[in-house]
Order: C-alpha cells, then sequence, then structure tokens
C-alpha cells in the first residue's frame, strides 16, 4: 500500500497510488499523471514507501524517476524487503538525486505492518477474533441436540463487518472443535472482496469429509499430526493442503511458520477458545478484534483472557467491538 505526490513551486502536479501487486506502482502513476512532464525537473517526489530497484512483476521505480530527472525525492520509511531495502535510495542518490528518510515514518509503516511483518519476522500478521456474550462467554455448553453451526452473539451488522475485516486478510484459521460444531466457510459472503486462504487444525483429522471447509471453492490448509499421513493420500487436491507439524510442541509457532513459508502475509485467528489461548500464551499476535454483544449465556466457554493496549472503540448498533494492540510486541 504506497502513494506518492509530486510537488512543483509548492503546487501538486501529480500524484498516484498502488493498486493492486502486478500493476504499477505509485511513483509511476503518480508521474504519468502530470500533463507538462518537463516540470518534473525541478520537482520534488513524495513516496510513502521506498522507491523499488530491481525487476520484479514492474520495472524499477527508482529508473523511471532518474530518467524523468526528479531531483528530489522525499521517502517516509525504506522498504525492509530484502531486494529493495536501502538499494533504491543509493541508486537515486548515486544518479545525483537529494533524497530525504523518515518523513511520517511510523505513519508509513503502520499503513504496511502486515508487509513489515512478514519480512521482518518472517511470519505472518497475527490478528486474533472472537466475539463473547455480555457475560463473558464465547459459547453456552449446550446448543440443542445434533445442532450443528454457530450460535449467534452478535447482530447482522456486526456480522457483515467481518466479513469485510476477512476480505482484507489474506488467511483465516479455526480449531477442531469450532470447524466440527459450527460447519463454517470461513468465506466473505456478504462483502466483495477475495476470500481469505481457510486453515483448519485437525490432528488426527476427524472433520467430517462433508463439511464446507473440503468444498474446493476455496485453497484450505489443513494442519495434521504427522502420524495420520496415510488418511490423507487421496484427499490432497490443488485446493485442499495437508500439512503435517508436532502438535505436543508451540503449536503457534509451527502454524506460522507454514504460513510463512506458503507467502501468506496475515492470519485471523477465529478460534475456538483453545487456539486463541496458546496464541495469547505464546505473545505471538499483533492485533485482536474482539466483538461483544447483548446476549447472555450465563455459563458456557469462557472467553479467552487477553491483556493489551485498547486502540479503538467502535459501537455497531447494540454489539461492541474493542480493537487491541499488543504493545509488549517489537516495533516491525
Amino acid at each position: 500500500m504506497v502513494g506518492s505526490v509530486i510537488v512543483y513551486n509548492n503546487v501538486i502536479i501529480g500524484e498516484g497510488w498502488h493498486y493492486q501487486a502486478g500493476q504499477p506502482h505509485a511513483e509511476v502513476n503518480a508521474i504519468n499523471s502530470v500533463k507538462d512532464k518537463s516540470l518534473l525537473k525541478e520537482a520534488t517526489i513524495y513516496v510513502s514507501l521506498e522507491p523499488c530497484s530491481h525487476f520484479g512483476k514492474t520495472p524499477p521505480c527508482a529508473n523511471l524517476i532518474i530518467e524523468h530527472q526528479i531531483p528530489n525525492v522525499v521517502i517516509g520509511c525504506i522498504d525492509s524487503f530484502s531486494k529493495v531495502s536501502g538499494k533504491g535510495i543509493e541508486k537515486l542518490q548515486n544518479n545525483g538525486c537529494k533524497v530525504i528518510v523518515g518523513v511520517l515514518e511510523e505513519e508509513c509503516t503502520l499503513l504496511n505492518k502486515r508487509f513489515f511483518t512478514f519480512h521482518n519476522k518472517k511470519r505472518p500478521y497475527v490478528i486474533l477474533k472472537w466475539a463473547e456474550s455480555d457475560d463473558g462467554y464465547i459459547s453456552p455448553h449446550h446448543k440443542g441436540e445434533d445442532t450443528i453451526g454457530p450460535v449467534w452473539i452478535t447482530n447482522t451488522y456486526s456480522r457483515q463487518l467481518v466479513h469485510k475485516l476477512r476480505a482484507e486478510e489474506q488467511a483465516i484459521l479455526v480449531g477442531t472443535n469450532t470447524a466440527i460444531t459450527d460447519n463454517p466457510k470461513l468465506d466473505c459472503r456478504t462483502w466483495k472482496g477475495n476470500n481469505p486462504v481457510r486453515i483448519v487444525l485437525d490432528r488426527t483429522l476427524r472433520i467430517p469429509n462433508d463439511y464446507h471447509l473440503f468444498d474446493g471453492n476455496i485453497k484450505t490448509i489443513v494442519f495434521f499430526q504427522e502420524d495420520q499421513k496415510e488418511k490423507i493420500a487421496t484427499r490432497a487436491t490443488a485446493t485442499l493442503l495437508f500439512e503435517a507439524i508436532d502438535f505436543s510442541n508451540n503449536v503457534p509457532t509451527q502454524i506460522c511458520d507454514v504460513l510463512y513459508k506458503h507467502q501468506l502475509q496475515s492470519v485471523i485467528i477465529e478460534g475456538g477458545s483453545k487456539i486463541l489461548q496458546h496464541f495469547i500464551d505464546t505473545n505471538l499476535w499483533d492485533e485482536a478484534r474482539v466483538f461483544k454483544g447483548k446476549t447472555t449465556f450465563s455459563e458456557g466457554l469462557k472467553a479467552p483472557k487477553l491483556k493489551g493496549i485498547v486502540a479503538d472503540s467502535i459501537t455497531i448498533k447494540e454489539d461492541t467491538l474493542a480493537i487491541y494492540n499488543n504493545e509488549s510486541i517489537s516495533s516491525m
């Protein structure tokens, strides 16, 4: 997520942003938007992230800036991606550009917190999410005989917001019990956007084959115990993948290692309570989104216990969404 603005004599003459991976970068769109290209030789280009200097899905932006002889470049933050980090700045300086780095650096870094977490910490940006009743439970003890499906705690507006949030992340994860009792689709069907990759923990492969998670509509990764390998011989497909891990040893870290291997920059941990608490106890989370409804259960499965800094609180009709940041994790 990158933005760029070009200024000549204190007047904005061009601006652009990066629409989608594989499409022209912000600097390209900003330069292309300038009507009188002769002004670029006396202009300043502002960009939130260091211009790239390598050929990836698109040509290097540093080369384009040099080609148009833009003399002044102001950069929000350095790109930590190894193919770019510092190299774009060096190329610009070696070709006579005056470069200033670190303007609004914190804001520019937060804009790409998933990207920086992925490249700096070698893991996805981890978001915890759950809904809890007004008296602190995530589900009642008994939903009713032979009942498969979720017990709704929040209203329809909150549930639509959840689908919007899913569309903004690359993966979503649930544990075995949640998968079996709720039979979730884990998609964003009430919001326009891409469905996240579905991740499910199924140590002994207990989840029925006819459940939504295995419908083949969305890429799905199943974590299972190595000694169950013979059960997956005929199940793996292009959209259904299986990854063996050791369920007796630091499961959250192993999950993040595998997701990093699959190039997934963010993941929502949606439950159940046990896997959420595992991530909390190992301090392997960056953000938590906790929905609280007006429903009360009196008894049931207690919501996870979380310590964090409340960054925001949103009222959604009668529901509340509290967003926590994990302040104990070092900066990106």
